[in-house]
């Protein structure tokens, strides 16, 4: 595997409506799906930022296409919670046989960013939702070639 790549997207809106209709899930594991700030004091009078999580599962939603990879464990190729998607490791396989495309780093980087936009096509996002990407490589004398084709 040369690399893999996980990233947070961030959700314009979603309708909570439409995901209470939706059929449950089947995905190990907790996702932040319900959040609230609030403001609040130090004792010095200071104001902070606090955030409340909730595990709910009442509004979030597995995301699937067959246009990208299936996930190669227990899990989904991303899942939307509240207005947040998170998008599981993307790797440089052709979706229809589960093969690399090829050994060559350049390939699978291309593939991958290829998979990783059916995934958030799929999610109802693009590209330029994301807030964050993780890339692992196997090698760090192939971060330049992948970073060139990352800048893409």
């Amino acid at each position: 595997m040369a690399w893999c790549s996980l990233m947070s997207i961030h959700i314009p809106t979603i309708d909570v409506g439409v995901l209470h209709t939706r059929s449950p899930l089947a995905a190990a594991g907790g996702v932040v799906v319900g959040s609230s700030f609030w403001r609040s004091s130090s004792r010095n009078g200071s104001p902070f930022a606090c955030l409340s999580l909730s595990t709910s599962t009442g509004i979030k939603e597995a995301v699937a296409t067959d246009k990208a990879p299936a996930a190669l464990g227990p899990y989904s190729q991303a899942n939307k919670a509240n207005n947040l998607l998170f998008v599981s490791g993307v790797l440089g396989l052709i979706p229809q046989t589960e093969k690399f495309i090829s050994d060559s780093v350049e390939d699978q980087t291309e593939h991958v960013l290829k998979n990783m936009g059916e995934i958030l096509k799929a999610s109802g996002v693009d590209y330029s939702s994301m807030v964050k990407t993780t890339i692992i490589l196997a090698d760090l004398k192939d971060f330049r070639k992948v970073n060139e084709i990352y800048a893409k």
